[in-house]
């Protein structure tokens, strides 16, 4: 994202402006300028916080793609092989259930 933010607060502070004889009343061009560094403070506040946020969502997005692969290529695994995730959890269960029981028949 290029930007194109010429000034900051300081180099607004930091402003000289020259008297002339029909000149602006120093004391409001003060004021003002104090007013227009506070918003610029605020801004550069909420662009460090934005793009903090879209940070952490980028990665964030970056690792739910990843996931989203991974369960892809799992998926396709299971309709390859004609199994399904539930039939697989039965399996496992029966299989738990028979492992119990020879323990405990050896405990007893």
């Amino acid at each position: 994202m290029e930007r194109n933010i010429r000034l900051s607060a300081q180099t607004i502070y930091e402003k000289e402006f020259s008297v002339d004889f029909k000149g602006y009343a120093p004391a409001e061009v003060d004021q003002f300028l104090d007013t227009l560094i506070q918003d610029y403070v605020a801004y550069e506040t909420l662009v460090a916080e934005l793009t903090e946020t879209v940070d952490t969502l980028e990665k964030e997005n970056a690792a739910l793609k990843a996931q989203n692969i991974a369960l892809e290529a799992q998926k396709k695994q299971a309709e390859v092989t004609g199994t399904t995730l539930e039939a697989s959890n039965v399996d496992l269960l029966k299989r738990l259930a028979r492992l119990e029981n020879i323990v405990l028949k050896k405990d007893m």
